[in-house]
């Protein structure tokens, strides 16, 4: 991938736990990586078609400078998120905040941090059975449209399907949606149980009912599998609640574990 290099971008601003540097301010310098195709504006020598840097280079002393934040990992995740929210040609960012003048009683010639953030494509399940599954559904899916890391949110409609494992409960209403973010997938995770809890959420029952159960199917071509969180999810094949859904938004989304695309994981699970 190409890249955009900004070094050294000098603000002024008030960033810090201490009071005095709210209060006073102090120096502050970013470098920012932007990941870029620069080929079709390299081969045609016209602006739209990369991004301009002096607006990105606006937008970064805008966040600094219109923001107090306490720590610097804040401000560098505000920063990155507000270059790959406003400029949709770049694909990933790094960003590094130097803060030279950093309150520490020891000789040093710069403390930073370096944040890499870029896009992700999720696939998530949506479900319900308890209360207005509907409304319950669509809010979420509303909420996530919303979110500051998240974009390009496009949803399945919502069926009706049989309970999976504890078969005592009432009906659930299924769907799924597929989306960009750049949160990790902990992150995401984090924000989808935020979502769930504000719904209501209890998890009493393994498999049991439930006002709201946001799933994420798949993240890229991950793989991982630690005590949270589990991608792709470990029993998505054998769920036609959840690849009916998923098929009806991203048909050619291949299992990076089963090497099979959703479509060829429901016909099989259809012919059984």
């Amino acid at each position: 991938m190409d890249s955009i290099h900004i070094d050294g971008l000098h603000v002024y601003a008030y960033h810090g736990v201490f009071e005095h540097e709210n209060v006073n301010g102090q120096n502050f310098y970013v470098n920012a990586v932007l990941d870029i195709d620069t080929e079709k504006a390299g081969l045609s020598d016209e602006l739209e078609l990369t991004e301009d840097y002096g607006k990105v280079c606006e937008l970064i002393t805008k966040i600094m400078t219109e923001n107090t934040f306490k720590l610097i990992e804040a401000a560098a995740q505000a920063v990155a998120g507000g270059i790959l929210r406003a400029f949709p040609l770049i694909k990933g960012v790094e960003v590094e905040i130097r803060k030279p003048e950093a309150p520490v009683e020891l000789e040093f010639s710069s403390l930073s941090v370096k944040v890499r953030r870029s896009w992700h494509d999720a696939v998530i399940a949506l479900g319900s059975n308890m209360g207005d599954s509907r409304e319950i559904i669509n809010k979420a899916i509303d909420e996530i449209k919303g979110s500051d890391f998240i974009k390009d949110v496009r949803a399945s409609e919502l069926i009706v399907t049989k309970p999976y494992g504890y078969t005592d409960q009432d009906d659930f209403l299924n769907g799924a949606l597929i989306c960009r973010t750049f949160l990790s997938p902990s992150g995401l995770l984090d924000l989808l149980h935020k979502i769930e809890n504000e719904a209501g959420r209890k998890r009493e029952i393994h498999w049991g009912p439930r006002t709201l159960d946001l799933d994420i199917i798949f993240y890229d071509d991950l793989i991982m599998d630690s005590r949270e969180l589990t991608i792709p999810h470990c029993d998505m094949h054998n769920r036609r609640f959840v690849l009916a859904p998923v098929n009806e938004i991203v048909p050619y989304y291949r299992h990076p574990l089963l090497g099979a695309t959703v479509k060829e994981l429901l016909e099989r699970l259809d012919n059984k």
